[in-house]
């Protein structure tokens, strides 16, 4: 189905949260009680009855411009059929609320983020179920792109200059972007929670990143996901890699206007987990698991959405915190702690 390619376009693979000393809420999506709440406006935490377990599923958007509930309401109907559950859906105002709501046991599955996975583990509050793929690649990339016109030739021609990101938790928007500036010698001081010495930062979501760059001034570069920027450059200037290993490579590259260019390409990431809580019960854990990673792309479908509203991703594997010791190494170098809330 190679029209459902475009999907990476307006992905949300790419989220990263829960750091230590960031502080989160839910709220903000279509139905949604703003507080923590399921639609219902109770909050369901693996509770029994009669008939299906209850569950929440919570949902990070990582762009504006896409209803991600539209978008999960297959994968609810799939768990429902498959598992014996009922879902109700809940929508974070941000990355770090999602592990919030994990913790407290508002959430019982959730679509995370790396550091998500990593802070979750370290605390005992949620384990990976399954690894999102697209289009069977487990492996996505971070990149920094400027305007062909901005000036900026390398990494370090963005001291003292603008540089957009997505949100601050992001892992492919925003950390995997700092970590490329640190190791071209840029003084990322504080951030992503923080201020970074060498040039200004502007958080806020990948295609805000893109549009901003492309739009506004002063900023002269943008760090994102390269499901949001991949299409704008043209394919020569990608490494073999890239080409290699990204289901961005589907034809598109660089027929997006307008042209920028690529400043960086990071090592590849693994994909956003699907993570769910620990304290639920063994057996629904289980059976929810299972029913993910049995889940096809077809089972991913909504079928009242065009193709560029459709989920980023076409199905999940196995994986544990381990596949995460990438994001976890990134963290390090910037000197960012996890697990300690």
């Amino acid at each position: 189905m190679a029209g459902r390619r475009k999907f990476l376009k307006i992905a949300g693979a790419t989220g990263i949260a829960g750091l230590t000393g960031l502080a989160g809420c839910t709220g903000g999506g279509d139905g949604d009680g703003g507080d923590g709440t399921s639609e219902s406006g109770g909050t369901t935490t693996g509770t029994t009855s009669s008939g299906p377990t209850e569950l929440t599923f919570t949902l990070t958007p990582a762009e504006s411009d896409v209803d991600v509930k539209q978008q999960y309401q297959p994968m609810f109907d799939y768990l429902e059929s498959e598992a014996d559950v009922s879902i109700s859906s809940s929508v974070a105002a941000d990355y770090a609320a999602v592990y919030s709501s994990l913790e407290s046991g508002q959430t019982d599955i959730a679509d995370a983020a790396p550091a998500i996975a990593i802070q979750s583990a370290d605390n005992d509050v949620a384990e990976v179920a399954g690894i999102r793929i697209a289009y069977g690649a487990a492996k996505y990339f971070s990149l920094i792109t400027t305007l062909p016109d901005s000036g900026i030739d390398e990494l370090a021609d963005l001291e003292g200059e603008t540089v957009a990101f997505a949100d601050r938790l992001s892992t492919s928007g925003s950390i995997f972007p700092l970590y490329m500036l640190k190791q071209a010698g840029l003084d990322t001081g504080g951030a992503p929670n923080g201020t970074p010495n060498d040039f200004e930062g502007q958080w806020s979501d990948h295609s805000q990143a893109r549009e901003t760059l492309i739009n506004r001034d002063p900023v002269v570069a943008a760090g994102t996901g390269a499901f949001s920027t991949a299409p704008n450059v043209p394919k020569d200037q990608f490494p073999q890699e890239f080409l290699d290993m990204s289901a961005e490579n589907d034809g598109d590259l660089g027929t997006e206007s307008p042209e920028l260019e690529l400043l960086s390409c990071s090592n590849p990431i693994p994909r956003a987990p699907i993570l769910i809580r620990s304290a639920l019960d063994s057996t629904v854990r289980s059976d929810v698991t299972d029913a993910l990673l049995a889940a096809t792309e077809e089972d991913l479908i909504n079928e009242d959405l065009g193709d560029d509203q459709q989920l980023w991703f076409t199905g999940l594997s196995e994986g544990t915190v381990e596949d995460y010791q990438p994001v976890r190494d990134a963290f390090d170098e910037l000197g960012v702690e996890l697990g300690n809330a």
